[in-house]
Parts: structure tokens; C-alpha cells; sequence
């Protein structure tokens, strides 16, 4: 077997590059045998979640609160009809070519509400099929590796993919846009948890095959994507410390050559952890004790370039109404911009679109969570191509998030090239700023092997949500764009070579079309 450079999730990554010479020789779906995007389970007791949405009796708070949380992750938000007649459902989470490829399931540990077993969330009548009636919930701590989130806590969700329903129409590069679309679902379920006093605590440390089994998918169809226990804050003895969330996989260096087609699904079956991984997940501790007198040395963000121009993104946080009602109404309301009008923003919006997005700690207290969980944003890094900011010079400035500063690395107006770097779209070249999350992928496979690419994406997709969410609040267009020129991105942009361009936010003054 030929040994290739680097991992496989490296070498997938190579393989799935769009380039302007090759990107016409791409393969074209075919519209007629479109998936299906809902998954139904016929058997089972149902419960109606629908009534719970605008119900206040107090009998009812459990329902309530989780009917909420469930439809602000990724219940569907707006029916429009086609003019063949056909239904077209959006749902709080965007998802490239609203194809959806994000399922959700809860298992309960078994409570007076929610008998245990396995339930399955059914976007389109908002409702939970218990489909497997027994106790597993020991079975999924021993597929966690015993994880201390799931001690005390009485449910959890996992979040899985089918994958075809993105590879019937992005083939090999669909598992960028499914973990990027379930790092936006992830992104809407911190937020709705914060608003219903749950913390979610991210999990992607798992055995897969385990899992897999524990909900009975389809071998080689769809997967396990990430484990979420749920923590009732109302709850003392659920008020837990956050742990860990990522471990490795494998890394493999030593395959044969894979056929167009095939590389999707080799990528996810090689990042999978086995089930005889030997890996250990320690408690953390809730209140370090101090080493030294002494303050801790700062960590400094990845690029400090000297002589650059430095601007401060500190702001005031973006209000988001009493009881976080605002919060609620914006991911109800969130759609993917179709056009900009190409007219600029103000400074002051965009900091407190990064504020939202990177600063936390700065909206505790409205009571939304100071410190939500990553798989590792250390790993993110962020680049702006700004071409109308007012107060803000044309350019390429890099995102320090610690330092809260914008610093330009490059100047230059860069709106034709943006429009050619996103395959033509006109959202790249109207757009007043386009936000690109990058990452040393190879840093990332020497950490946690071949997961680190599900980990990269699903982090970049958490962030987007957070930008989405931050944008339509204030007004503001905002779309994702995962289709693009990969290496051109460094290359007119002046972005390091060794940092992989994981995903594209477009920012703007939408334009009603």
C-alpha cells in the first residue's frame, strides 16, 4: 500500500479542493432522486411537542422547556411551496442546499415525564417517538468512556448524520458541509439551552461503533456525530463542572488509493475510535488551587504580525432582550441572505458581531453561558477580508480574540477577487466584510488523528451560528459559503500557506430580492 504524506483526513482535505482549472469537471447531481430530507420511525408512543410551545403551566415546565430547546436547535421555522406544488420546510439551522443531513436523538435515563429508552426528534410535527423502550443509559456511559457529564445527568441528545443527503450533491466534499451544518445545529442548542437553564456539555470523545449500534443506524448510511448530556441547571446535583471534550482517533498514514466516491466514507470510518481504545477522561477539578502567587502568563493569539495596524474590537455586547426573548425571535426569524446590496457596515457592528461570536464571557449577564463548549478553538484561527467598513481600511486583517484587535496583514480593496474566490457567487463580491476560520490541519492530526477533522468543522459551524445569530439581530445579511477556491484563499488573501481554509461567513446590508 502506497504511503502517502501526511493522514488520511490530510489527504482528503488535498482530494477535495475546488480549483478554478478542475472545478467544471465535477460531477453533477442527479435532480430527480433528490433524498429525502426527514427520517420517520412508524412504531413507537409519540409525543406532541407543539402544544408545549406556548403553553405556561407550570405542570408542564419539563415539556416546555424541552419542546423549546428542541425547536430552536433545528425545528422547522418556515414552509414555502414550490411552483410544482412541492413543500419546501427551513429549520433553525442553516444547512448548505437545505439538504439537512443532521438527525436528533434523546435518550433518557428514565424520569416520571420521559420513560427510559431511545426517542427520536421529528422536525416536521415537532415531536419525540420513543422508538426503543429499555435502559441503556449505562451502555452509552461505557460508549463515553464513563464521561463524568453523564453521571448525574438524566438525558442526553446525539446528534448523527445520514450522509447521502449531502453527497447526492457536494459527493466526496459533502462531509465538510455535514459537519460544518451540525456545528451550526450545535451552535442554535447552546443558545436555546442558555435561554431554558440547560447546559449542554459537548461531547465528541466516543465508540463510535458503539453508539451506532446503542441507536441501531444503518452501517455505512449515516453516524454518530457528537454526544450531548444534558444538565438541568434547576438541578443542584446537575450544576456540573465541564470536561473534557474531544479525544483522538487513529491516524492513518498507510492506505491504498481511493476512488473518487469513496473518500467521504473512508474519512468518517477512519476517524472513528475503536472499541478497544484505552483512553482515560479526567474529572475536572471545579476550583483550581493556586500554584504561585503569581498570575499565570497570558496565551497569546497565533499571529502578532510587526508594524500592522491594530484596531480594538472591544464594545458593548449586543442586547438580546429581557429574558433572552430576542434570542429566541432571531433564530426563529435567521435566513441565509440571497444578495447584498454592497453598501458598508459600521465598525461598531462589526465588533459586536465578534464580540458575540468569540467574547462569551462579555453576555453573562443576560445569562447566556460565559464559557460554552468547543471541541478546541485553539485550533480556529480567523481572517476578515474587509472591502466596506466604515472607520476600517480595505484589506486583510487577521482576528486576535484574546487581545480583542483586529490587525491588517494586507491592503488591497479585495471585492473582484472574493467574487472569483466563491466560485462566482455575488455574496463574496458585495459582501462589506467575508469572515474565513482556518486551521493548521496538520497541527490538529497530530492531536486527535483523523477526528480532527470533524472537530475543526464542527467548531467553525458553532462559530457561524453564532455570526448568523449576531447578524440578523442587528439587521445585518449574513450566509455561509463552503464552496470556494481553497488554495487561491491564501494566496490573494496573504493567509499563511499551512493554515487549511475550513469555512467562509459573508457579511453585508442585505438586499430584498
Amino acid at each position: 500500500m502506497p504511503n502517502h504524506p501526511g493522514s488520511l483526513a490530510q489527504h482528503y482535505h488535498e482530494r477535495t479542493k475546488y480549483a478554478p482549472d478542475t472545478v467544471a469537471n465535477h460531477p453533477q447531481p442527479d435532480w430527480n432522486r433528490q433524498p429525502i430530507p426527514f427520517k420517520e420511525y412508524k412504531l413507537g408512543p409519540t409525543y406532541d411537542l407543539r402544544p408545549y410551545l406556548t403553553t405556561t403551566d407550570e405542570d408542564d415546565r419539563l415539556w416546555r422547556r424541552l419542546s423549546r430547546v428542541l425547536f430552536h436547535t433545528y425545528g422547522l421555522t418556515y414552509k414555502t411551496t414550490l411552483m410544482s406544488g412541492e413543500a419546501v420546510y427551513l429549520r433553525a439551522a442553516p444547512s448548505a442546499g437545505g439538504l439537512y443531513p443532521a438527525e436528533i436523538y434523546l435518550i433518557s435515563r428514565g424520569t416520571p415525564d420521559l420513560p427510559p429508552g431511545l426517542y427520536h426528534y421529528q422536525p416536521k410535527t415537532h415531536s419525540l417517538i420513543h422508538f426503543w423502550e429499555d435502559r441503556v443509559w449505562m451502555s452509552l456511559q461505557e460508549a463515553c468512556f464513563w464521561h463524568p457529564s453523564l453521571e448525574n445527568t438524566q438525558m442526553a441528545l446525539i446528534t448523527t448524520a445520514i450522509f447521502a443527503r449531502s453527497a447526492w450533491r457536494y459527493f466526496d466534499r459533502a462531509y465538510r458541509r455535514i459537519c460544518l451544518d451540525s456545528g451550526h445545529l450545535l451552535g442554535n442548542l447552546e443558545l436555546a439551552c442558555a435561554v431554558h437553564d440547560y447546559r449542554p456539555h459537548l461531547m465528541g470523545g466516543f465508540v463510535d461503533q458503539a453508539v451506532n449500534q446503542l441507536l441501531y443506524l444503518e452501517p455505512g448510511v449515516e453516524g454518530a456525530i457528537a454526544v450531548i448530556p444534558l444538565a438541568d441547571l434547576l438541578e443542584v446535583n446537575q450544576n456540573l463542572s465541564p470536561a473534557k471534550t474531544a479525544l483522538p482517533s487513529p491516524k492513518e498514514t498507510d492506505f491504498p488509493e481511493i476512488p473518487d466516491g469513496q473518500l467521504l466514507a473512508r474519512l468518517h470510518h477512519s476517524s472513528q475510535i475503536p472499541p478497544d481504545a484505552e483512553l482515560v477522561i479526567e474529572k475536572p477539578v471545579p476550583l483550581p488551587v493556586p500554584r504561585s502567587t503569581e498570575p499565570p502568563e497570558p496565551v497569546q493569539d497565533k499571529y502578532n504580525f510587526p508594524f500592522c495596524l491594530k484596531v480594538s474590537t472591544v464594545c458593548m455586547p449586543i442586547e438580546w432582550g429581557e429574558n433572552l426573548t430576542g434570542l429566541e425571535q432571531t433564530i426563529i426569524k435567521r435566513r441565509s441572505t440571497r444578495a447584498y446590496t454592497g453598501q458598508n457596515l459600521t465598525l461598531n457592528e462589526l465588533r459586536q458581531l465578534l464580540d458575540f461570536t468569540y467574547q462569551p464571557e462579555n453576555s453573562i449577564e443576560q445569562g447566556l453561558d460565559r464559557a460554552p463548549d468547543y471541541f478546541d478553538l485553539s485550533l480556529i484561527e480567523t481572517f476578515i477580508a474587509i472591502s466596506g467598513v466604515d472607520g476600517l481600511e480595505e484589506g486583510c486583517y487577521y482576528y486576535a480574540p484574546r487581545a480583542q484587535e483586529l490587525r491588517q496583514i494586507r491592503f488591497k480593496n479585495f471585492r473582484r477577487e472574493l467574487h472569483r474566490l466563491c466560485l462566482g457567487q455575488d455574496l463574496g463580491r458585495d459582501a462589506a466584510a467575508v469572515v474565513f476560520h482556518t486551521a493548521d490541519l496538520a497541527k490538529a492530526v497530530e492531536v486527535y488523528g483523523d477526528r480532527a477533522y470533524r472537530y475543526l468543522h464542527l467548531d467553525a459551524g458553532h462559530l457561524g451560528q453564532r455570526l448568523n445569530l449576531a447578524a440578523i439581530r442587528l439587521n445585518l445579511g449574513v450566509s455561509g459559503i463552503a464552496g470556494f477556491f481553497d488554495d487561491q484563499v491564501n494566496e490573494v488573501l496573504g493567509i499563511p500557506a499551512d493554515e487549511a481554509v475550513i469555512y467562509i461567513t459573508t457579511l453585508g446590508r442585505p438586499r430584498q430580492v
